[in-house]
């Protein structure tokens, strides 16, 4: 008989923003069955970001204990600087200690530019972005303190990205917020480093509340919430400023944005030599991926779906809360 494993992140503490439904659930409910304490963020809102529910967190909370876990709820919002600080503080007063952050949260207003209110823009921003740029930076804060006292980090960052915000292929507030998470992402890999924590990014393919109607049954939550667990586990040391796509049974590491086709001149390009040269320079370039991060004529898994995501002004659903 095989030897039982023991919990790969026993002993850690994780927060995992968003936590109340969808994705975030999934990510909180795997790391407490793989031994994490953790500290449950969600002020539940509706998909759109109106309203809250005071208690989407304490029943993910609930959930972990009837499984034998360690979780304890926090109702901020993670867009709000102090609560940021708080629900970091929550977590090293409760468990103390802060090992693993995971940026989930987030809110969708599915808009054109033309048809974009400041409010739908300022607000998904906000979610996304500042929201995970606030928890981090009071996540840093802890590890950059724990660092200098001489104690062990060996911390996790791990945020959420989107394909459609690396590909360029939803709308433009929530991609823009999805694209800055993963350029931030980048940035906290080398800031961090030096205190012995990593940062990565995940781009999920799955099944929730901001993709009903999109996927097939079989991209569940489960496959993007393992990929976390793996890499706030001790197996992922020395894998720092990746993007991972995953879904359904795929995962891929995303490359980052790199210089093709380019030509050298001494002095300046004028006008009348860049007529001449730009045009055969970007019919050179590598065309764009599609919502799967392949390009049109790449071979690809065959079982991979398809996918275009809507692009214009929709209603937007008010049965959900995170990515």
């Amino acid at each position: 008989m095989a030897p039982v494993e023991a919990p790969r992140l026993a002993g850690r503490v994780a927060l995992v923003t968003g936590a109340g439904a969808g994705l975030g659930r999934a990510y909180a409910l795997a790391l407490a069955r793989h031994g994490a304490r953790v500290v449950v963020n969600d002020y539940g809102p509706a998909v759109d970001g109106s309203g809250s529910n005071p208690n989407a967190a304490e029943l993910v909370v609930d959930e972990i204990r009837r499984q034998g876990g360690q979780a304890v709820a926090n109702a901020g919002d993670v867009g709000a600087w102090a609560d940021a600080e708080a629900m970091v503080a929550q977590a090293i007063t409760h468990f103390g200690a802060l090992d693993i952050l995971v940026n989930n949260a987030g809110i969708l207003r599915p808009r054109t530019l033309v048809g974009m209110s400041e409010r739908d823009a300022a607000d998904v921003l906000r979610v996304h972005l500042f929201g995970t740029m606030a928890s981090t930076h009071f996540a840093a804060m802890h590890w950059r303190d724990r660092a200098k006292a001489g104690g062990p980090t060996g911390a996790r960052l791990i945020n959420t990205t989107s394909a459609s915000g690396l590909f360029s292929a939803g709308q433009a507030n929530y991609d823009a917020a999805k694209a800055g998470i993963a350029a931030m992402t980048g940035v906290a890999a080398n800031e961090l480093a030096r205190y012995g924590v990593t940062a990565n990014a995940v781009a999920p393919m799955a099944l929730s509340r901001m993709s009903t109607g999109i996927l097939p049954a079989r991209f569940t939550p489960d496959h993007a919430a393992e990929l976390v667990c793996w890499l706030a586990s001790k197996a992922s040391d020395g894998v720092n400023g990746r993007v991972f796509s995953v879904g359904g049974g795929h995962i891929g590491v995303v490359d980052r944005w790199h210089t093709g086709p380019s030509l050298n001149r001494e002095g300046l390009w004028h006008l009348r030599d860049l007529d001449n040269v730009l045009p055969g320079l970007v019919a050179r370039a590598a065309p764009h991926p599609d919502l799967m991060g392949y390009y049109p004529e790449e071979p690809r898994p065959p079982d991979l779906p398809q996918l275009q995501l809507p692009r214009g002004d929709l209603p937007t659903p008010n049965t959900g809360t995170t990515s």
